[in-house]
């Protein structure tokens, strides 16, 4: 058995878990020792894992809980194509089938339809033909796409979408190809949802190309993988892998290329890439289709819209005693009585050295605030106890607190105006009038929504925002995806924001005031641009 040179166990290793190098090495010794390439000049060849791919093996089959079970129940694994996903794949689903001491497993290899399926189903079952210690223990049902491992009556049957209506899976371990082509989420909940809930250690092994379709489930699960990489959120039981180059990255770029394909030179030759890449140069049509294929890029994806780099670099300290007095508008985001409501305070600048200073505040319902961040991956809990957001009591956001909470805001501060989305906040309006604050509705359309959104932008890459690092904000600056018109008009867009960017939102409105109106009656930035209405 070949050795991984420096092998680290993954840092998505979770407190008290710990690495196994038995359990990893039987992984490891099995797919190098029983499985063999089955196409071209590898053809018979045993399979030696590639350093990225032995890695991956090691991770999931060697890093193990203190009760003695496999930490990592889902591997999502994306990566270009001609890497060696399938033979990868297939390796992995007889490891689960032969030899991961479990009687009666059940291991599905699942894809979008028949022909998809086969594949790594077929692989699978050539490896099987060319090991004869595994061939005198199978019994094979090649017409029905299914292998059954005799010692254990463990089988292994290839499915497509079309069984996703079907129950009563009692799932071990279940292999996506392709995920970005399933057609909808219907096949993957059935597989996943429940059907391994009588196994101690299921695995769903998910290893796919980047797609098109931002609203599947294969892109809700690269961005769940893309969180957890980048820090954004922590599941212990979830693997990320993603090899792939960045959007701002030299599509024709060599390096790009090695940094995006980890098999180059080994399964794919550099001069395929290139021709192919020559091909993208010569016609535009084909250059999504090298990115995507080639580099693992989404292509036609909705983008984040803030580089953290930049918003990182407005992170200068705020003293909210220096503060009081001053004018200051409010942005106000209610959201839904079970959501985050957000209320951002912006101070426009006294001179024109100084900065628009943000200061934001945050509210979620106390009761389920556990169930939020076991749901949502997200730290709500740390937040609250850093005081960076807050509870109210109940299992529904009480606008009375938020109300009175801006009040006291108002005896600090000089709250000119607060902008608001017209949602559901009629009552908070009125009692909020009633203060004595001035109410101003705000559209959350292109008119109104593009200006400020733009400049928000302009201020940040100006260093000429304060903002103080606030976590929360941060979070949700980093969510926020942009919507574009045909007239180049920007807008937050929700429905593709796949997590919360009401603080953003609320910015951006209270940011609008705040350049509109400033200290005085002093020229705006907007007017040369036209005036907003709203």
């Amino acid at each position: 058995m070949r050795k991984l040179k420096n092998y680290k166990p993954t840092r998505f290793m979770a407190e008290g878990s710990y690495y196994d190098k038995d359990a990893a090495d039987h992984a490891v010794c099995f797919i190098e020792k029983f499985c063999c390439h089955t196409k071209g000049t590898w053809d018979g060849k045993p399979f030696e894992l590639i350093d990225w791919q032995e890695q991956i093996i090691r991770d999931i089959f060697g890093v193990l809980k203190p009760n003695g079970y496999r930490q990592f129940n889902t591997a999502y694994i994306e990566i270009p194509k001609k890497q060696g996903k399938s033979e990868l794949a297939a390796a992995v689903a007889l490891y689960l089938l032969c030899a991961d001491f479990e009687p009666g497993a059940e291991v599905y290899g699942c894809a979008a339809d028949k022909d998809q399926a086969r594949i790594v189903f077929d692989v699978a079952l050539e490896m099987v033909r060319r090991s004869p210690l595994l061939k005198n223990k199978m019994t094979i049902q090649a017409s029905q796409k299914t292998m059954t491992y005799n010692p254990t009556g463990s089988k292994y049957k290839a499915l497509s979408a079309d069984v996703a209506n079907k129950h009563g899976f009692n799932t071990h371990g279940v292999i996506f190809d392709e995920l970005h082509t399933q057609p909808n989420r219907k096949l993957f909940d059935v597989m996943t949802k429940g059907s391994g809930d009588a196994r101690m250690q299921p695995l769903y092994f998910l290893i796919t190309t980047a797609g098109n379709d931002t609203q599947s489930i294969c892109y809700e699960i690269h961005q769940k993988a893309k969180d957890i990489i980048e820090g954004r959120k922590v599941d212990p039981t979830f693997y990320p892998v993603i090899y792939g180059a960045k959007d701002d990255d030299d599509w024709t770029d060599p390096e790009v290329w090695k940094k995006a394909n980890p098999s180059l030179g080994v399964t794919v030759g550099i001069d395929k890439v290139q021709q192919a890449c020559e091909q993208a140069k010569q016609n535009p049509g084909e250059e999504n289709a090298f990115r995507q294929l080639r580099l693992n890029q989404w292509v036609k994806q909705a983008v984040r819209w803030m580089p953290m780099a930049v918003w990182d670099a407005c992170a200068f300290p705020t003293d909210k005693s220096e503060l009081e007095g001053r004018v200051c508008y409010g942005g106000l985001d209610l959201s839904s009585t079970m959501d985050i409501t957000a209320f951002v305070l912006v101070f426009p600048p006294e001179d024109e050295d100084d900065k628009y200073i943000i200061l934001p505040y945050f509210w979620i319902p106390e009761d389920n605030i556990d169930l939020r961040v076991r749901r949502d991956h997200v730290p709500y809990d740390i937040w609250e106890r850093q005081d960076l957001l807050m509870t109210t009591e109940g299992n529904v956001v009480h606008y009375g607190y938020i109300e009175k909470f801006i009040e006291s805001l108002g005896e600090k501060y000089n709250i000119r105006e607060i902008a608001y989305d017209r949602w559901g906040a009629v009552q908070m309006v009125q009692n909020l009038e009633g203060m004595g604050f001035t109410v101003v509705p705000f559209g959350q359309g292109y008119k109104d929504m593009s200006p400020p959104t733009k400049e928000l932008m302009k201020l940040a890459m100006e260093k000429k925002l304060a903002h103080g690092g606030h976590p929360v904000l941060r979070w949700m600056m980093d969510n926020i995806y942009i919507k574009t018109d045909p007239a180049g008009n920007i807008k937050a867009d929700k429905a593709k924001s796949t997590e919360k960017i009401d603080g953003a939102v609320a910015t951006i409105m209270a940011l609008d005031r705040a350049i509109r109106c400033g200290n005085t009656n002093s020229a705006s930035v907007y007017d040369d641009r036209g005036i907003l209405f709203i």
